[in-house]
């Protein structure tokens, strides 16, 4: 299968969004987990004490937007993703003070007026989305504060093949059956075969190092998802 990208996967994102929110309720622990890897990003101060500035890149309807704000109370978030009809279901939700919301493709965040430095990123979902994974890691690193950390939380298999047989499953059994039932088929054909020919956590880790991020540690998600979703987690030099 070809694979969405860029505007194409931008555009299927936009007509998934309304039933969006609805579907990954469905997913037992999705919510958790997306706390649980912003937990992951560690406690972070601003110099001198202020409000950590925290980038969420990859945001969707706002899911790693609110894990960010259970995590890390009171910080300043910058919420950045490439679909407009995404973003327009997140910015509709109640926000405190202090989040904003930002329409621009990961790769062009200058261009939207992103600037660093940030003291975390939390990236969900989005790695394996994009054309240049490397290139996206270093810019991400370059966002960063001195320290700063990135914690990337994704679809990332171990690499034993039974967690490679558990996530073929759950896609021809439930995820490819709803997304036919949505009218979304491609986008869920293409969560699946992402996932499927994406990198594993080992190998994820070895681009951020590669990439320049010092302390690169993953950890696994409990449940059906264990060996499936990761979290991988590094700090800026």
């Amino acid at each position: 299968m070809t694979l969405l990208r860029d505007r194409e996967l931008a555009a299927a994102f936009d007509r998934a969004a309304v039933g969006y929110d609805r579907l990954v309720a469905v997913n037992p622990g999705y919510h958790a987990h997306l706390r649980r890897s912003a937990r992951r990003l560690g406690p972070r101060q601003a110099p001198g004490g202020g409000r950590p500035r925290l980038l969420d890149l990859g945001c969707g309807t706002g899911a790693s937007t609110a894990a960010l704000l259970a995590a890390h109370p009171g910080a300043r978030i910058t919420a950045v993703d490439a679909s407009a009809g995404m973003l327009a279901r997140a910015a509709a939700k109640r926000w405190p003070p202090g989040v904003a919301f930002v329409h621009a493709p990961a790769e062009h965040l200058e261009r939207a007026g992103v600037t660093g430095p940030f003291d975390g990123v939390l990236a969900a979902y989005l790695f394996r989305n994009v054309t240049d994974p490397d290139g996206l890691l270093t810019a991400v690193r370059r966002l960063l504060a001195p320290g700063g950390r990135l914690a990337v939380h994704e679809y990332t298999l171990s690499g034993r093949p039974l967690h490679r047989a558990v996530w073929t499953a759950v896609c021809r059994g439930l995820v490819c059956p709803v997304g036919a039932l949505t009218g979304d088929r491609l986008l869920y054909r293409h969560l699946w075969h992402s996932v499927a020919g994406f990198d594993t956590a080992a190998a994820f880790a070895d681009r951020m190092v590669r990439a320049g991020f010092h302390g690169v540690r993953a950890g696994t998600m409990p449940g059906w998802q264990r060996g499936i979703v990761h979290t991988l987690v590094g700090t800026a030099p």
